[in-house]
C-alpha cells in the first residue's frame, strides 16, 4: 500500500509534468532535480566513470523533453522510463567507447595500462559485464525491480510487457546471474561431501 506522502508526490510529479508539457522549462527543471540523482546513479552503476554517467543522465532527459507529448508517466511518474533510457544510452556510450578503444589500440602509440583498484572494483566491473549480457529488456527488468525497487508491474508496463511474462523474463535473468556470479555470494557454501 502506497503511503500518503506518496501519493502526494505522484499527484504534485503529474503537475510538473503538465507543465513541463506545455514548455515550461522551470517546470522541467524541478523534474530534473527530482529525479537526476537516481538517474545518476544507474547510469553509474552502468559505466566505468563519472563523465559518462553524467553524460548518459543528460542524454536521458534530453530525450525525456523530446519526446515529452509522446510518453505517459506510468504511475504519475517518468522515473521509469527515465531508467530505462538511461540503460539505453549506457548501452551507446560503452560501444562508442568500445570503438574509441579499439581505435586507440591499432594507434601506433602505446598506452599505459590500467591498474584495477581493488576487489569491489573487480566484483562491480564482473556484475557491469554480465548485466551487458542479458538482452536490453531483461537488463531493464533486472535494474527497474531488483536495483530500482519499481514493482514488477510497473517495470513491465515500461518495456511493453505483461507482468506474468515479466516475471519468468525476471526469473530467467536472476538465474542467469546468479549461475554466473556464483562466487560472489556472500552467504556460506556447505563445505564439499558435507550434507546437511
Amino acid at each position: 500500500m502506497r503511503t500518503f506522502l506518496a501519493v502526494m508526490d505522484e499527484s504534485a510529479e503529474l503537475q510538473l509534468w503538465e507543465h513541463a508539457l506545455h514548455d515550461d522549462g522551470e517546470a522541467f527543471g524541478r523534474l530534473f532535480d527530482m529525479h537526476r540523482a537516481r538517474v545518476y546513479r544507474r547510469a553509474l552503476g552502468l559505466l566505468e566513470n563519472r563523465h559518462d554517467a553524467e553524460d548518459a543522465t543528460a542524454v536521458a532527459f534530453f530525450e525525456l523533453w523530446r519526446k515529452r507529448r509522446s510518453l505517459t508517466p506510468v504511475n504519475g511518474s517518468v522515473l521509469p522510463w527515465l531508467l530505462v533510457t538511461v540503460m539505453n544510452a549506457s548501452r551507446n556510450l560503452r560501444r562508442s567507447t568500445a570503438r574509441y578503444e579499439k581505435f586507440l589500440r591499432a594507434a601506433p602509440r602505446r598506452l599505459p595500462p590500467d591498474v584495477p583498484d581493488a576487489e569491489p572494483m573487480e566484483t562491480r566491473k564482473r556484475l557491469a559485464m554480465e548485466l551487458r549480457k542479458l538482452t536490453p529488456i531483461d537488463g531493464a527488468l533486472l535494474v527497474l525491480t531488483v536495483l530500482e525497487d519499481l514493482p514488477i508491474a510497473d517495470a513491465a508496463k515500461v518495456v511493453g510487457l505483461k507482468p506474468a511474462a515479466a516475471r519468468v523474463r525476471l526469473h530467467r535473468a536472476r538465474a542467469r546471474l546468479r549461475e554466473s556470479l556464483f562466487d560472489l555470494d556472500p552467504r556460506p557454501r556447505p563445505a564439499e561431501g558435507v550434507c546437511r
